[in-house]
Parts: C-alpha cells; sequence; structure tokens
C-alpha cells in the first residue's frame, strides 16, 4: 500500500507540473520543496554539517542561504524533468546552451568510448536528457529505486531521450560494451561510497570514499573522461552544460596508485565546480559519511 501511495502521490506532482507551463510548473515545484524543508530538519541539519565540514568559515546566514537553495534547485529538477514530454531536438536549444561541445566531439573521435563524469549538481537530469536530444545517446549508470512502480516512471522519462539507463548492479560488463562500441557513459560519482568500493580522497579537505569505477573503466579501455555538468544561469536564466576538456591523467597505468591519483584528479573537478555554484549541489545527502579506517562518524 506505502508503495502504491508513493506512486500516485510521484505521478500526480509530475503530470501537473507538466501539464503547466515551465515558470508556472516551477513556483509550484518550488512551493513543494518549501513545505519539504520544514518536514525533513533531519535533512537540513545533514546540510548544515555538511557545510561546516566543506566551508568552516561560512557565515550561518550564507549557510542557510545555500541550503535553502539546494531546496530550490531540487524544484528546477522536478520542474524540468516533468516538462520532458515537450522537450524535442527543434526546441531543446531554446532552453538549454551547450558549452564546450567542441570537447566531447573531440574525445568522441579518438574512437575509444567517452565516460562523462558528473555530479549531483543543477539539473542533472536535464543535462543527460539534453545531451541526447544533440543526437548522442547515453548509457546512464544508476541505482534502481525500492519502489518498482516509482522507479519504472522515472526510468520511463529518463529515457524518452533515447537515453540507455544501466542498473548499477548490472553496470560493469554493460559499460565496458558500450565504451568498447565509442559509446558515451555517464556516471554521477559525487556520492559516499563504500570503502571497499572506492578509495578516499580530499574532497573539500576532509577525506571523502569516492568510487574508483571510473578511473578503473578508464584506465582499464583508454576511455576519456570528459568533466560534464548543466547548471541554472540566473544571469541568463537559461540551462547551461559545461563541456570540459577531457582530463589528462597524471598516472596512466592500472596500478591502485593510478586508481588514487586519477580518482583524486575527478574530486578535484567536481568540488571546483561545487565551489562556483554551491547552491545547486546536494548537500542533504551524507558525503562524508563512510570514514577512514579508526575515524570517527562525522554525522550524529
Amino acid at each position: 500500500m506505502r508503495r502504491w501511495v508513493e506512486y500516485m502521490v510521484a505521478s500526480t506532482v509530475i503530470r501537473t507540473l507538466g501539464a503547466l507551463p515551465r515558470p508556472l510548473g516551477e513556483r509550484l515545484a518550488r512551493g513543494f520543496t518549501s513545505v519539504l524543508q520544514q518536514l525533513t530538519p533531519r535533512l537540513v541539519s545533514v546540510a548544515d554539517r555538511n557545510l561546516r565540514l566543506a566551508s568552516p568559515t561560512m557565515p550561518e546566514r550564507e549557510r542557510w542561504r545555500v541550503i535553502s537553495g539546494v531546496y530550490a534547485n531540487i524544484a528546477r529538477v522536478l520542474n524540468e524533468a516533468a516538462h520532458f514530454p515537450r522537450l524535442t531536438a527543434a526546441n531543446v536549444g531554446e532552453l538549454v546552451s551547450f558549452e564546450g561541445y567542441e570537447n566531447y566531439e573531440a574525445a568522441l573521435a579518438r574512437g575509444k568510448g567517452v565516460i562523462f563524469l558528473t555530479a549531483h549538481l543543477g539539473v542533472w537530469e536535464l543535462g543527460a536528457f539534453a545531451h541526447a536530444l544533440r543526437g548522442h545517446k547515453l548509457n546512464v549508470m544508476y541505482r534502481a529505486l525500492d519502489n518498482p512502480r516509482l522507479d519504472a516512471l522515472v526510468r520511463r522519462y529518463r529515457e524518452m531521450s533515447g537515453n540507455r539507463m544501466v542498473e548499477k548492479n548490472e553496470s560493469a560488463r554493460s559499460i565496458l560494451s558500450a565504451l568498447g562500441r565509442n559509446e558515451t557513459v555517464g556516471i554521477l560519482a559525487d556520492q559516499n561510497t563504500l570503502s571497499e568500493e572506492g578509495v578516499f580522497v580530499d574532497f573539500f579537505g576532509v577525506p571523502a570514499c569516492m568510487t574508483a569505477g571510473v578511473a578503473r573503466f578508464a584506465l582499464h579501455t583508454g576511455a576519456a573522461v570528459v568533466p560534464a555538468f548543466c547548471v541554472w544561469e540566473p544571469a541568463s536564466r537559461r540551462y547551461v552544460i559545461f563541456y570540459d576538456p577531457a582530463i589528462t591523467f597524471s598516472n596512466s597505468g592500472n596500478s591502485a596508485a593510478d586508481v588514487q591519483a586519477a580518482t583524486q584528479q575527478m574530486a578535484a573537478v567536481i568540488e571546483r565546480y561545487i565551489r562556483l555554484y554551491p547552491d545547486q549541489w546536494l548537500w542533504i545527502h551524507r558525503r562524508w559519511k563512510t570514514r577512514p579506517e579508526g575515524e570517527p562518524g562525522l554525522y550524529p
């Protein structure tokens, strides 16, 4: 019953937002997330703790501005996803700018596949969707939702542009096959990882466990790793996808040290973008939950 209720609520919200003009839908979505902010004090507390860890000198007023911005950004993610059925190759350029797209084309021309290094920053769902509408479909690694009905709904919207969702538990073989066909794989690499699945890197000056999978895939296959982030630019009131040049890794072997070094380089890129758009990152996630052996936890 709980799963059915969750699905009905989500389905109703998505259909309602999608039926409205985009600006009106965003205002309504912002109303939803404002209420959500009041109903999720634990998540707000996590965001506050994360900001204290990452920016110890940040004034309290600024921390709360950033936290409110996180929920406003969730509203943008929700609203834009609801409007996916209206987006086409012909009209996506009215909503999204593609900056540095030539960096992606150059990486693809290498012929060994491309890995998009991205994060829960800005409107990441729109970034993957809009990129596919430019003519290059993505293989997107994701973790299936616990509610099968809700997962099917979300997956249907994500795949409307032609993208292919690859479930995390089945990802290794699928990703290697896709890279072998010179396709593009999108991986969100900013969340906490179990110690047996990742390596510790410096992230905002605090050790954080980050997935080692991206580095292993890239070093094993020779695939280009292109940082790509879709953010909201208030000045121009447009979404912009930034494509950085492919990362040149300092070490090119497959040893544990090479994987560590490459993962640290990628963590630094993600941190740089978060610093540019701090109120558009998902600070409500317990990013520093996994600790090096012997270290105490950082969250209550």
